[in-house]
């Protein structure tokens, strides 16, 4: 069963919809997992809705949603629809898939 954090419910402009698809509970998946909820919690906090899709677990999904590796993550919206491969540890591709600007470091 595909896990879910509804971050919003409502259908605001700027509303994130985003799905990663993982395999299992890999290294791989688990540091994608983290590394995704991380960004959202830091750019997009009560802007977003996560569903993580466990492709052992749903196996129909693969071909239905086109995915051809994972982890893999798909934005829906706000469109054009993008989608990343990999584990989601380069911040920067994450943040330019979701149209983000980096925020700086600021010593407080």
């Amino acid at each position: 069963m595909p896990a879910k954090d509804k971050k919003s419910r409502t259908s605001r402009t700027g509303d994130y919809v985003l799905k990663l698809y993982i395999t299992g509970a890999t290294r791989r998946s688990q540091t994608a997992v983290t590394n995704l909820r991380s960004i959202c919690a830091r750019y997009l906090e009560g802007r977003y809705d996560l569903e993580v899709v466990d492709i052992y677990q749903s196996p129909g999904r693969t071909q239905k949603d086109n995915i051809v590796a994972a982890p893999t993550l798909v934005k829906q919206l706000p469109l054009p629809a993008r989608r990343l491969v990999g584990d989601l540890s380069k911040q920067g591709q994450v943040l330019l898939l979701l149209g983000l600007k980096p925020r700086l470091q600021t010593d407080e």
